[in-house]
């Protein structure tokens, strides 16, 4: 079998096997391809065994990969998007050692040294303008508070927020179930503040559509039971908090996941241990969890307050 026979093996095998997301198996498709495109760009061929995968032929793709360009926006590829297309292909390369197919070894492919974006967040003061700005006369001013309220509150992602039921939030208990990445489980708990903004966005619904959060602009007489095709995709929610965050007069770039990033910053500025809130993110490793640590640090203040000298 030639490496493109294998690809869409392995792509079965992580859909089937490894239980991976769509989103996920549809990324290692376009990485994978790509791969192959290349291989056949240097070989001079398209039928490719994996015993021609080489150290050579690996140097010449990351080379190629390193130069490539978008034919339409004529931008090359940032250095974590190289990363995900070497994550991609080394996970490959071992589905084909566990399988016993001769070619290169995994191990052989190191990933580049990626540039960590810095983390931006809104101290509590921020959160609270930013829910100032929004008016809550209207339908979808009290949804787009309920949605701050929630992303701030329960530190959730936009994936996770807009794919929320109206029956899978308990505002009683004020605590409910996501599946986030992985197809992981994770509970989510939320303020009373946040359960209220939510009960007074659901009291002015007259309609009886499953999802939580509706996209108002959409057609109301459309026929589709499902509720889906008024559901808030993550392209709204971000133009809606870019519009409240420019009319608070907030100058960061703030996105949903500025949000939940200020809900990991919020805690542990108030005590909270690192376990607990690699616990509430969903986070897998707590080292994703480390990034807060230093922008959290008391100790740090102390050091800086006692130790540096001020100026007249």
């Amino acid at each position: 079998m030639d490496i493109n026979e294998l690809i869409d093996d392995f792509l079965e095998h992580l859909e089937v096997e490894r239980g991976r997301s769509k989103r996920t198996i549809e990324n290692y498709r376009l990485y994978l391809y790509r791969f192959y495109e290349i291989c056949t760009e240097i070989l001079g061929k398209e039928n490719i065994l994996p015993s021609e995968i080489t150290p050579e032929l690996l140097r010449k793709y990351r080379l190629k990969l390193n130069r490539y360009e978008n034919a339409i926006r004529h931008e090359g590829l940032k250095a974590i998007t190289q990363a995900y297309h070497l994550i991609a292909l080394r996970g490959f390369l071992k589905y084909l050692a566990r399988r016993g197919i001769k070619s290169l070894d995994p191990s052989l492919v190191d990933l580049p040294r990626a540039v960590k974006k810095q983390v931006t967040f809104l101290h509590f003061d921020e959160v609270e303008d930013l829910l100032s700005a929004i008016p809550t006369d209207t339908e979808s001013g009290l949804r787009d508070r309920a949605i701050v309220e929630l992303l701030f509150s329960g530190g959730l992602r936009v994936s996770e927020l807009i794919n929320l039921n109206r029956d899978s939030i308990n505002l009683d208990r004020r605590e409910f179930l996501v599946r986030g990445k992985g197809q992981k489980d994770r509970p989510i708990f939320i303020s009373e503040a946040a359960a209220d903004r939510v009960r007074e966005y659901l009291a002015v619904r007259s309609d009886s559509l499953p999802a939580l959060f509706l996209n108002n602009s959409r057609n109301l007489n459309a026929v589709d039971n499902s509720g889906n095709f008024r559901r808030l995709t993550p392209r709204s929610v971000q133009r809606i908090i870019e519009k409240y965050a420019l009319a608070a007069g907030i100058t960061k770039h703030v996105t949903p996941h500025t949000l939940r990033h200020s809900f990991a910053t919020d805690l542990l500025m108030n005590g909270a241990d690192l376990r607990s809130v690699q616990a509430l993110l969903g986070h897998a490793n707590i080292s994703t969890t480390q990034i807060y640590t230093h922008i959290t640090d008391p100790h740090l203040r102390e050091i800086h307050e006692k130790f540096h000298s001020e100026t007249a």
